[in-house]
């Protein structure tokens, strides 16, 4: 029993440490310690002697060291695994019975994470920023097909309005739309959505191609071939394909930061890779180049300007004018003539 714990902590501490501990969870500012047991929650009030961060410091330690087995605890040995990516798995469980943030990250990032971790996880860092606890478990197959998928998706629906940071909230629902776990109304508020906030649209454009509300579709020309660069076009001429180009356009129009443009660029030169065989053709010229221009495309393409900036919003994409207004005349010329 820790000395410098006054005794009812210490006694409390102890009986909690001496079940079966799930997660710990410390609020600070209101100097009470939460544990999760297979019953529920447990609540213990804090009565510190002498400073209050000395003495929370002194739980803690008494934690790791019943957790991690080590006198001192947590501070070494947690900063290292989770600065360099490794939580080794016999290592999660204890990592969440530290009542320390960092331990959180750590699980939440463990390439091993589980959905019953992660339910223990998001017990733990509801005092956390935990949008970024939410983007990153539900990037884990093993959460998005257990019970806490649902949990995280809609979390992050509903916290989505409030996200200021754009690039975050990009993040959010790229997350949220690779899951999958959006019925098709949700999917369909948030499309409209992204309406008004152009960086949500990459989210659909990396993982709803062509699942897009459709466009009206081009009539396919004469004598395409089955070929990929048939197939590219058919794509870019079907209604989800008229939408991807639109969205696209209006994705070039505003994009928020660096990141989201190296994402983008990314994204096209994907989506049209096969249009670097696009020669021969039975289209016009104009049409060709386009396909063989958008091919080329790859973050590459913006770093000799975003390398020389630090330039976001209206600044940023003036330095992008060069480059981004070619790439919209091309899409324009593989969108439905008006």
């Amino acid at each position: 029993m820790n000395q410098e714990l006054a005794p009812e902590d210490a006694l409390r501490l102890n009986v909690l440490l001496a079940g079966e501990l799930l997660a710990v969870r410390i609020d600070e500012g209101a100097r009470t310690l939460y544990g999760l047991t297979p019953k529920g929650e447990a609540r213990i009030p804090l009565n510190p002697v002498g400073r209050p961060e000395r003495y929370l410091q002194r739980v803690r330690e008494l934690l790791g060291g019943h957790a991690l087995g080590l006198p001192d605890g947590y501070p070494v040995h947690l900063r290292r695994w989770t600065r360099m990516g490794h939580a080794e798995p016999k290592k999660l469980e204890a990592l969440l019975k530290l009542g320390e943030p960092e331990a959180v990250l750590a699980v939440a990032y463990a390439p091993t994470l589980t959905d019953e971790l992660a339910r223990r996880a998001w017990w733990a860092g509801q005092q956390m920023p935990t949008m970024e606890i939410a983007r990153v478990m539900l990037g884990h197959p093993a959460v998005r097909a257990g019970t806490m998928g649902s949990v995280l998706s809609d979390y992050l629906v509903e916290h989505l309005p409030f996200e200021e940071d754009p690039i975050a909230a990009m993040q959010t629902v790229r997350a949220v739309l690779a899951a999958g776990l959006l019925d098709a109304a949700a999917c369909e508020q948030l499309w409209a959505k992204a309406k008004r906030r152009p960086h949500y649209l990459l989210g659909f454009l990396e993982s709803l191609p062509d699942a897009l509300p459709a466009e009206a579709a081009r009539p396919l020309p004469a004598g395409l071939p089955d070929t990929p660069a048939g197939r590219l076009l058919a794509r870019c001429y079907g209604g989800a394909g008229q939408s991807y180009l639109k969205a696209a356009e209006l994705a070039l129009e505003k994009p928020p930061a660096h990141e989201a443009v190296y994402l983008l660029l990314d994204l096209l030169g994907g989506y049209f890779a096969a249009g670097r065989a696009a020669s021969g053709l039975p289209v016009p010229p104009g049409e060709i180049a386009a396909l063989e221009a958008l091919a080329q495309l790859s973050q590459a393409a913006a770093e000799p300007i975003l390398t020389r900036t630090t330039a976001v919003g209206p600044l940023m994409r003036r330095h992008l004018e060069p480059l981004f207004a070619p790439i919209i005349a091309h899409l324009r010329v593989l969108r439905n003539p008006s």
